[in-house]
């Protein structure tokens, strides 16, 4: 698994901004609004909630698949499909909350993200 799924493009596109509340597009339309969002260095992340498209369902994005960003109409997107999106691992909040299984769920989510980092 490479970092790179882990890290922003544009280093930019995450400083000092509150990311909480933007739309995220994929291939095929929005998939959610930002509902948490980490920057800390090689773990950066969205967690974005699906609402009712997958209903009751968050993802983790990692950084890496993110391919632009709009501040000003608080809008994010991924080199991702809709449907990509959906076959994604669930976002289990107590699995990322917790330091034991937290390299674990990073590691699932890093190795089914990679290939769409980064294109």
């Amino acid at each position: 698994m490479s970092d790179t799924v882990w890290s922003y493009r544009d280093s930019e596109w995450s400083q000092a901004r509150d990311l909480i509340g933007y739309d995220v597009e994929a291939d095929g339309g929005t998939i959610g609004t930002v509902d948490e969002a980490s920057n800390e260095a090689s773990a950066q992340w969205l967690v974005v909630d699906t609402g009712f498209w997958i209903f009751g369902k968050k993802r983790v994005i990692p950084a890496g698949t993110v391919v632009g960003m709009d501040h000003e109409a608080r809008r994010i997107v991924v080199s991702m499909t809709k449907d990509q999106v959906k076959a994604a691992p669930d976002y289990d909040e107590s699995d990322w909350a917790d330091e034991d299984t937290r390299a674990q769920q990073r590691a699932r989510h890093g190795d089914y993200y990679t290939p769409y980092s980064r294109r």
